[in-house]
């Protein structure tokens, strides 16, 4: 006999729903709980897995006091709204997301050569086979030449980004460009449009709900060679603080720090998509 959770059509209830997705989450919580709590019974001063009230304390230290290279001082009495701003969290917090945003304003450029590549022939013809070369380049082995060439201040770090993430850009909106039929931008010349009008009333506006999708999907691969230009070179942000605690063993704040660092991203994620469904309410995802 076929299980109802086998079949295509099936579908769950809503609290079941509910209950389904959060089940992997509380899986792995209550064998993070167990573990901790197993290897700290057998050592007290087990450092690899901190309890749940250690990451607390370390992470409220973090949100609420200078790191210890900060010169910065408060008053002891000061509130938490003085506390915070000068905190190593907003610290780190702050510089990794100035050199993200960056970034991502960076690859507007990229979006808009895709489409001219996609739309124009002597373009296509000038720029694709470069980039065809420049994606197969692993961005992570430019590293020292960009820290030669740019120093190890904040335009070495966006530059990996860029040199990492835009290829992949371009080509995924000259793939997508390529793909309008053909019918539709011979409609839109005999009712008077140019071949401006064209690529960005017509074209563009059909592959930005795509083209926003696809730089969704590139935000943990943004975040990755912005860590890495953290982690080698780089006196704040949230890699480098973890790059520091693992020398300490710090791990009642790195994890906290991954777990901060996700959640940014995922509310990034989501934005992005709010934003696409409000813009492109005509959008639907595969």
């Amino acid at each position: 006999m076929t299980s109802a959770f086998s079949l295509i059509h099936s579908k769950p209830g809503r609290t079941f729903d509910t209950a389904l997705s959060w089940l992997l989450f509380a899986a792995g919580v209550g064998i993070y709980l167990y573990v901790a709590q197993a290897r700290h019974a057998e050592n007290p001063e087990e450092r690899v897995t901190p309890t749940v009230t250690q990451m607390v304390n370390g992470f409220t230290d973090a949100a609420l006091k200078p790191a210890e290279d900060d010169e910065a001082t408060l008053p002891e009495n000061a509130s938490v709204f003085r506390r915070f701003p000068a905190s190593m969290l907003w610290k780190d917090t702050k510089a990794t997301s100035r050199r993200f945003f960056y970034s991502m304003l960076l690859l507007i450029p990229a979006v808009l050569l895709g489409l001219h590549m996609g739309l124009f022939p002597y373009v296509r013809v000038f720029f694709l086979r470069f980039i065809l070369f420049f994606d197969k380049i692993v961005a992570l082995s430019l590293l020292p030449i960009l820290f030669i060439a740019f120093g190890i201040d904040e335009l070495s770090k966006v530059m990996l980004i860029v040199i990492g993430v835009t290829p992949t850009i371009i080509l995924d909106t000259f793939n997508l460009a390529r793909g309008i039929p053909p019918e539709q931008v011979t409609k839109a010349f005999t009712l008077g449009a140019g071949d401006f009008d064209v690529a960005y009333r017509v074209v563009l506006k059909q592959l930005m709900p795509n083209v926003l999708n696809s730089i969704r999907l590139n935000l943990k691969a943004v975040m990755l060679f912005l860590f890495a230009g953290e982690m080698i070179a780089s006196t704040d942000g949230l890699a480098y603080r973890i790059a520091l605690l693992r020398r300490h063993m710090g791990m009642e704040i790195i994890i906290p720090y991954v777990l901060w660092v996700a959640l940014l991203l995922f509310l990034v994620d989501l934005s992005m998509r709010v934003i696409n469904r409000k813009l492109h309410p005509w959008f639907r995802e595969a």
